[in-house]
């Protein structure tokens, strides 16, 4: 009788997967019907982070202080604020004296304009990162700098290329950028890392693998033992080095891997522009290293967290975090919400057929 049960729950399971697939299939053909009509553009998110870590401690004194104690935390904070807008009108008004085409108020504290960058293998984030960037540059005052957040382990070059490129502007405007990494940034990921003024890495954060790969699989001998041809026309020499279908030549090879090698070059050369002191024939042989390991070959300056980091500057600086988002479509919505249900009953049938002892 249990293995009956199992069987019917494994079969109920399986049919609601295959309706789940059936409505993201209707959903990605509703989405299709409405391809003509204009994208809903995004919208820049600014939060304070100091208020975030300002409330996390206001909610641990609630708890923690007597009454006296915060009667008179209350009231230093009253006359904090007090001499606080004292100064902003006093700043404001030598300001508005001497200011002429444009008016030149800078803030009380010097700011930090927090970014995220979670890079995937096509580094689909850079448009969001172009559009963060194009909303921090032109606010940017003297004393202000930029904080990436990096996690990536690479991808394709003429992607990461373009976020490395992303960043450099930071750099160009005069602004001070600092890279965080707390677990991953590698090959693409370290391309960009390397263009920051300054690279902070947790200990066992992952770096380097400054090199290039490539790979494709090759079928020809399986279609030649079925009687199956492929004809690949192409002009010019080498349109075509290597391929999937089509026999490949000793000449192609050598031509494709002479392509990676230039890649590999231009990497290199990429990294020793933005960070001179590196021994670049010693980290560029597509090895990793961790935090800790990182420093001692100059691939970044200190060892810390992201947090940590942001919890010692908060004293000093304003902390925002900019954040571009796209609105979605209602279809689009409904297209995550049913990827997500899928994961979760995929995770559920495993669980069913696998083994049933978990930690």
């Amino acid at each position: 009788m249990e293995f009956l049960y199992e069987i019917g729950l494994f079969a109920t399971q399986t049919l609601l997967i295959v309706v789940a697939i059936i409505a993201v299939i209707l959903v990605i053909a509703a989405s299709a019907g409405q391809k003509n009509k204009t994208a809903d553009e995004g919208y820049i998110e600014v939060r304070s982070i100091n208020d975030r870590f300002d409330a996390y401690n206001a909610t641990i004194r609630e708890l923690s202080d007597t009454e006296q104690t915060s009667k008179l935390r209350a009231k230093l904070e009253k006359k904090a604020d007090k001499e606080r807008a004292k100064s902003d009108k006093a700043r404001a008004k030598a300001a508005s004296k001497t200011a002429t085409d444009a008016l030149e108020i800078t803030s009380d504290k010097p700011r930090t304009f927090i970014l995220d960058f979670e890079g995937d293998t096509m580094a689909s984030q850079v448009d969001a990162l172009r559009e963060e960037i194009s909303a921090v540059l032109p606010n940017a005052q003297a004393g202000d700098d930029v904080l990436l957040r990096l996690e990536s382990p690479g991808g394709v070059v003429h992607g990461y290329g373009l976020a490395a490129s992303q960043l450099t502007r930071i750099r160009a405007a005069g602004v001070n950028l600092v890279i965080a990494v707390d677990k991953v940034a590698a090959s693409g990921g370290y391309m960009m890392a390397c263009v920051g003024d300054r690279i902070i890495a947790a200990p066992f954060a992952v770096l380097g693998s400054i090199g290039v790969v490539a790979q494709l699989p090759n079928f020809h001998r399986l279609l030649k033992k079925n009687d199956v041809d492929v004809e690949q026309f192409t002009a010019g020499e080498f349109k075509r080095t290597v391929t999937m279908f089509a026999e490949n030549t000793d000449k192609g090879r050598r031509k494709f891997e002479s392509e990676l090698e230039d890649t590999h070059d231009l990497f290199k050369q990429f990294v020793l522009e933005n960070r001179q002191a590196l021994d670049i024939d010693k980290v560029s042989t597509g090895e990793v290293w961790y935090g800790r390991q990182a420093v001692d070959v100059g691939l970044i300056d200190e060892i810390t967290t992201s947090d940590a980091y942001l919890l010692q500057i908060a004293e000093d600086r304003e902390l925002i975090e900019v954040r571009y988002k796209r609105k979605q479509r209602l279809a689009e919505r409904i297209g995550v919400g049913a990827e997500a249900v899928i994961d979760r009953l995929a995770l559920r049938v495993w669980k069913r057929i696998s083994d049933r002892r978990f930690l």
